[in-house]
Order: structure tokens, then C-alpha cells, then sequence
């Protein structure tokens, strides 16, 4: 009792006053029967492959190809933690705006995609460019390397495309 006869109410239970998790996408493997998580896993095998591919074809141009390199590295580890959080049911536990989260996750990859695919590309096509390799002038990629940067190139568009349609889905479930 106070001063005045009046109860003193208990203090608010902060479990209670704490909003819950915006998350619209299903948590656990419900999240792999989704088109979101579809393309996060397409997102992975294909980011995986213009990661493989890049690196096999012994990076002839350090200055594009290495910036492909991080793009891919960082996306396919950044989606593969993605995947793991929705997966294992973390979001539940995280107070935080998942849907917009989302949103600008799959932004910004999908602009870094874009232009590490337009990089792959310019290596890609300067496979006739002639270098002075000691006495010989000799073109910068040979036949195999210029296949590898050639499916390296077509993977990252694929690569890019799914990211691009994984930010349309992310922008449809996002409410500002």
C-alpha cells in the first residue's frame, strides 16, 4: 500500500513488453518447401560454382577476378548463415525485423552480384587480349581458361538472377 490507501502495481514483466519478431517465412526446414528458400539454395550451389569455377581458372586478372572472388566467398558464407538461423529456429529468439533484414540483405548481395558478374564478364571477354609473356606474345587465356571463365561468367548471371528474385520475394513480404 502507498501513502494515499492505493495498491502499487507490479512492474511490467519485460517478456511481456517486448514486441515479437517480424518473420513471415516458416522457421525450420518449412522454410526449404518456400521460393525464398528454394533460391537461398540455388543461391549457395550456384555462388559455389562461379566460386570454383574463378578459382580454377588461376585468376589471370587479379584486379576484376578478385573482387568476383570476395563477392562469391562472402555471398555463398552469408547465405549459408542465413539458411542456418532460419533452420535451426533462431529467429524466433532474436528480436529483430527479419522481413526487412531480409530485404537488405538480399539488396545489397544482389548489387554486389551484379557487379562482380559484369567483372567476370570484362575478363571473360579479353581472353584475346595478347601479352608479352617473356619473348612470346601469347593471348591471356587459353582455351580451357577461357571455358572456365565463360561458365564462370553464365553462373554468375544465374547466380545474380536468383539473388534478383530472391529481393522480389523479400520486397513482397517487407511492409515499412
Amino acid at each position: 500500500m502507498s501513502a494515499g490507501g492505493a495498491p502499487v502495481p507490479p512492474p511490467p514483466n519485460p517478456a511481456v513488453s517486448f514486441p515479437a519478431p517480424r518473420v513471415t517465412l516458416p522457421v525450420g526446414t518449412d522454410i526449404l518447401r518456400t521460393y525464398s528458400g528454394a533460391f537461398v539454395c540455388l543461391e549457395i550451389v550456384f555462388g559455389g560454382l562461379v566460386w570454383i569455377l574463378v578459382a580454377s581458372s588461376n585468376v589471370p586478372l587479379p584486379l576484376l577476378q578478385g573482387w568476383v572472388m570476395f563477392v562469391s566467398v562472402t555471398a555463398f558464407t552469408c547465405s549459408l548463415l542465413f539458411l542456418g538461423v532460419f533452420l535451426s529456429g533462431v529467429v524466433t529468439q532474436i528480436n529483430a525485423n527479419w522481413n526487412f533484414l531480409d530485404l537488405a540483405y538480399h539488396f545489397t548481395v544482389f548489387v554486389f552480384y551484379f557487379g562482380a558478374f559484369l567483372l567476370q564478364a570484362a575478363a571473360t571477354s579479353l581472353h584475346d587480349l595478347r601479352c608479352n609473356r617473356t619473348m612470346a606474345v601469347q593471348p591471356l587465356l587459353n582455351d580451357d581458361k577461357y571455358n572456365i571463365n565463360v561458365a564462370a561468367t553464365i553462373f554468375a548471371f544465374v547466380t545474380t538472377a536468383c539473388y534478383g528474385c530472391s529481393l522480389g520475394l523479400a520486397l513482397r513480404r517487407w511492409r515499412p
